[in-house]
C-alpha cells in the first residue's frame, strides 16, 4: 500500500513540533525548579565558630532580593542573581566603613545551598543553607 505524498512531510513536522514542546516543558521545569524564593536557614561555617542567619530570598526570574538576619550583624539587606545553578547575592555593607560580604555558591536541590563567602577580601567561611519548611 502506497502512502499518500504529503503524509511523510507532515509525520516530520508533528515529530518537530513534539521536540520542540518537550524542550519547551523541560526548560519551564527547570526554571520553575529554582525558584529560591522563601526563607532559609544558613550555616556559616568560619574558624571562629558556626552563624547560624536567617535568609529570606525573594526571587523574581535571575533577580535575587532579601534580607540576611543574625544575632551579630542584625538585618542587612542582599542583592544578586541565581542562573542556573548558580546563585551570588551580596550582603550590603553596614554602614560607611561596614564591608559588603559575597556569597557565591550552588542549589544542590530545590530546598539547600552551598558555598562561600567572601569576607571582602579579609578571608572567607563555607556556607549551607536549607529551606525552611512553611508553617
Amino acid at each position: 500500500m502506497r502512502r499518500h505524498p504529503i503524509v511523510r512531510p507532515l509525520s516530520r513536522v508533528a515529530a518537530a513540533v513534539l521536540a520542540l514542546a518537550f524542550s519547551a516543558t523541560v526548560a519551564v521545569a527547570a526554571v520553575i525548579a529554582h525558584d529560591l524564593t522563601g526563607t532559609w536557614d544558613f550555616q556559616v561555617i568560619t574558624e571562629n565558630g558556626t552563624g547560624t542567619p536567617t535568609v529570606k530570598i525573594k526571587q523574581e526570574g535571575e533577580k535575587i532580593s532579601g534580607t540576611y538576619e543574625s544575632r551579630m550583624m542584625g538585618v542587612r539587606a542582599i542583592s544578586g542573581t541565581q542562573k542556573g545553578d548558580s546563585i551570588k547575592f551580596d550582603l550590603a555593607a553596614n554602614g560607611p566603613d561596614g564591608v559588603t560580604l559575597t556569597f557565591a555558591g550552588v542549589v544542590v536541590d530545590k530546598d539547600n545551598l552551598q558555598g562561600f563567602v567572601d569576607f571582602a577580601g579579609q578571608g572567607g567561611a563555607k556556607f549551607t543553607g536549607s529551606r525552611q519548611v512553611p508553617k
